[in-house]
């Protein structure tokens, strides 16, 4: 079938629900992604108009790489599937932009120091952790990461996400955000083995992926403060409280300073720092176009995480007025109420119930409507 995205038209074999068996691989749900995709490739080139060469290293139909040759991209596209390498030459030459489509593993072509590039993207089918150590040996400036592991990521699949990750991950009502920050701790902590430093551009988890964009820099300086950012989360399954603090070493609490429940939760070394930069997203925005099919959509998922507080953790209004064994009130007033009561209160861009505070939750409940 064919299926237009931006300014190109790209051959995909038809899909249906995960997929057709031994088909190239075209996921309908990632239009967003790949509309932000183009958008934010446009951002980095002027923050860096250096950048010119871009690596969309697992390509299967090839769409996002076509996108990017199709913006000015000097664009490779590689995959070990010979049906996917055939599929994306031939999306090339159906929308008359050049690229080089190579037939080979992403890792050795990662690895290889002699073919380095400004900008790798990772889409893989399920987790990027096999790729990461490759991505950050020899990329020169931006980093693009889609995970679709979320399971293994939030933790619902715990021994899965220590496997793939090196991090506790813990299954709470914040799993999204617990996803967001499993990929950039295991992201910072890859870099840091070849000193590179990581510093996240804009990261968005949206349905069932996250995505996250990574400016480097490359010194063993920036990689210490990006490890850093790393730390622990306490969370209490019982009255849902959480505290975190920075450092490798988890020195989790006896018991709930809250409920004094004793079945605390340790989730880390996660990222504790910014996922975003505020002057990435403007940018972002502005390279929006109206030949985006979802261009309406990002553009209003933008502006939600440039909005957010900047913290490790958001609540649940909806578990924590369960917890109350109270019936929720309507989120405006709810959030108006937190911010009368001098607290610092924001939506965020995991789900309509979403917020986050710096009240704690003993405090929210004092300030709830």
């Amino acid at each position: 079938m064919e299926v237009t995205e931006g300014a190109v038209t790209v051959e995909v074999p038809e899909q249906s629900g995960e997929g057709v068996e031994g088909a190239v691989f075209f996921n309908t749900e990632q239009e967003l992604n790949r509309d932000l995709t183009v958008a934010a490739l446009r951002a980095y080139r002027g923050r860096e108009p250096r950048a010119e060469t871009y690596l969309d290293a697992t390509c299967a139909s090839g769409v996002r790489g076509v996108r990017a040759a199709a913006d000015g991209w000097d664009a490779t596209l590689v995959d070990r599937d010979p049906a996917a390498v055939d599929l994306a030459r031939e999306n090339l030459a159906r929308n008359g932009v050049a690229g080089d489509v190579l037939h080979d593993d992403a890792n050795a072509v990662l690895w290889d120091p002699e073919d380095a590039y400004d900008v790798v993207d990772l889409d893989p089918f399920g987790t990027p952790a096999p790729f990461l150590d490759a991505t950050f040996a020899n990329a020169r400036d931006l980093v693009c990461v889609t995970a679709t592991d979320t399971a293994p990521l939030c933790g619902a699949h715990f021994d899965s996400g220590v496997r793939k990750y090196g991090i506790v991950p813990r299954n709470t009502e914040y799993h999204a955000e617990m996803g967001v920050r499993v990929l950039l701790a295991a992201m910072a902590r890859s870099a840091a083995r070849f000193d590179v430093g990581v510093t996240p551009l804009l990261t968005h988890a949206t349905r069932h992926y996250v995505r996250t964009y990574v400016d480097l820099t490359h010194s063993a300086s920036a990689a210490n403060d990006a490890i850093d950012a790393l730390g622990h989360v306490y969370h209490c399954p019982e009255c849902l409280w959480r505290e975190h603090e920075a450092g490798l070493h988890a020195a989790r609490p006896d018991a709930c300073p809250n409920c004094g429940g004793r079945n605390l939760l340790t989730a880390g070394p996660i990222w504790l720092g910014a996922t975003h930069a505020d002057t990435f997203l403007d940018a972002t925005r502005d390279a929006l176009d109206d030949d985006m099919g979802t261009a309406e959509t990002a553009a209003s998922l933008l502006d939600t995480i440039e909005n957010e507080l900047d913290r490790p953790t958001h609540y649940d209004q909806h578990k924590l007025y369960g917890r109350w064994s109270e019936p929720a009130v309507a989120m405006d007033d709810f959030l108006a109420a937190l911010r009368d009561a001098g607290f610092e209160a924001s939506r965020t861009h995991y789900g309509g119930t979403t917020f986050e505070t710096d009240a704690s939750v003993a405090e929210i409940r004092d300030a709830a409507p």
